[in-house]
């Protein structure tokens, strides 16, 4: 009986092992290529525009900061706001990408936060303003 549990539980980790081998055997390019289009989605999602603002790093080591002026489908352009000099960058290029925008749920979660917080101290300050005398 024990050799039959034993066998059993030396199989299912062996299974367990064996998956786990195949599923991260993605090849560097594979891999290149699924952040490239990571780094798409979210430039593209960033938008353009001086608000559009960004912090890159390039496989070749340049660091880049500036806004995204334009985005198409295989490549952006980042203009320096001190020199207006202008890159444009492959999306394959990027290592590291950091925007500084919010998003429009983040802008409506502090629009939100901000409304409840007036209501707060407003009602704080009609209670304090009572003293007994209100009923």
């Amino acid at each position: 009986m024990s050799k039959k549990l034993l066998s059993l539980a030396l199989s299912l980790v062996l299974a367990v092992l064996g998956s786990a081998a195949v599923a991260s055997a993605a090849s560097k390019a594979e891999k290149e290529a699924a952040f490239a289009g990571k780094v798409k989605r979210n430039i593209l999602k960033l938008g353009t525009g001086e608000a559009a603002r960004v912090k890159l790093k390039l496989r070749d080591k340049t660091k880049l900061e500036g806004y995204v002026s334009e985005a198409g489908a295989d490549s952006f352009t980042v203009v320096d706001a001190k020199g207006r000099t202008s890159a444009v960058v492959a999306y394959a290029q990027v290592k590291q990408v950091q925007g500084n925008n919010l998003s429009t749920g983040q802008k409506i979660a502090i629009g939100v936060g901000i409304a409840v917080a007036v209501l707060v101290i407003a009602a704080l300050v009609i209670k304090a303003g009572c003293d007994g005398f209100c009923e």
